[in-house]
């Protein structure tokens, strides 16, 4: 029994010994690298401003006057309820060779919806379950041209 005591505080020691090292130093380069450079290759100054995000164009469309009346209310509707995440959007698309104005939707599985240029709900081109729409114009992704950004919820 006395045998056993004496093993515990001895294996203590050994394992306490085991999982510690000692004498370990972590140290950083502090010198500078002597040509100036870390390698070979530079890399230059940006030449241009960022082009990921879209640019909006001071075309006739942005002008609220210009819009319709059935969509400036629309975007008065989307104003006045609670912010969506992501934001609406709305473009305006040549098809089938008529104006066009496609609405995103707020999120996830619904509808977003395509307008004829007097404002009649055409179809819903994507969105719902399956992501296709509702089938009534399978071909707008394909046909539509001319893309202007109408209106984005700006909050």
């Amino acid at each position: 029994m006395r045998s056993s005591l004496l093993l515990v505080p001895a294996l203590a020691v050994l394992l306490q010994l085991a999982a510690c090292q000692r004498n370990v130093a972590v140290t950083t380069p502090t010198d500078a690298p002597q040509t100036g450079m870390a390698g070979n290759v530079s890399t230059p100054v940006p030449t241009s401003a960022n082009t990921i995000e879209p640019t909006p164009q001071s075309d006739a469309v942005f002008d609220a006057s210009a819009r319709p009346k059935w969509l400036a209310d629309r975007i008065q509707r989307h104003l006045n309820a609670e912010k969506q995440n992501p934001p609406i959007h709305i473009y305006s698309y040549q098809y089938d060779g008529a104006t066009v104005y496609y609405e995103s939707s707020p999120c996830c599985d619904q509808f977003t919806n395509l307008y004829a240029a007097d404002g009649k709900l055409l179809c819903h081109p994507d969105g719902g379950l399956t992501g296709k729409g509702d089938g009534n114009c399978p071909d707008f992704t394909k046909k539509r041209t001319e893309e202007k950004l109408v209106w984005q919820d700006p909050r």
